[in-house]
């Protein structure tokens, strides 16, 4: 089963590493991924390309990245995938850790059997539909 909301970190943090971590409220990991693809990007991209955007704006970008190695294009790449992988495994781990805390602990039932509520292990009945729950408690009274 896919994590939705990994699966949207995911989307976002490949238009722009980062956007995905800071749809996840994990602000330093998105800045993290945002300053690595700035580093990476100044690294990699030829100084002709920052020419042709200073003089041609976008197109003169557009026009300069297809002269790109795949020295180049590869980095980016990478760097984008990796952030990819990142921000749909945090948001899995963070689904798996919340999903954890609401698993009862001592074994107690964790939903009605007759309607399906929630339970509260303080009491032997369902609060929902007043269903009494069998325990091992009522039949050692017996």
């Amino acid at each position: 089963m896919v994590n939705r909301r990994g699966a949207l970190a995911a989307v976002l943090g490949f238009l722009y590493p980062g956007l995905g971590h800071v749809y996840l409220r994990k602000w330093v990991r998105a800045l993290s991924w945002f300053a690595l693809a700035l580093a990476v990007a100044a690294v990699v991209v030829p100084p002709s390309a920052y020419e042709a955007f200073q003089s041609g704006g976008l197109d003169g970008l557009i026009a300069a990245s297809e002269s790109f190695g795949l020295e180049v294009t590869l980095s980016l790449f990478v760097v984008r995938l990796l952030n990819v992988a990142d921000a749909y495994l945090v948001a899995v781990r963070e689904a798996a850790a919340s999903a954890a805390e609401r698993v009862p602990t001592g074994g107690a039932q964790e939903t009605c059997p007759n309607c399906g509520g929630e339970l509260d292990d303080d009491i032997d009945f369902c609060p929902w539909c007043t269903e009494r729950l069998d325990t091992g408690e009522s039949a050692d009274a017996n």
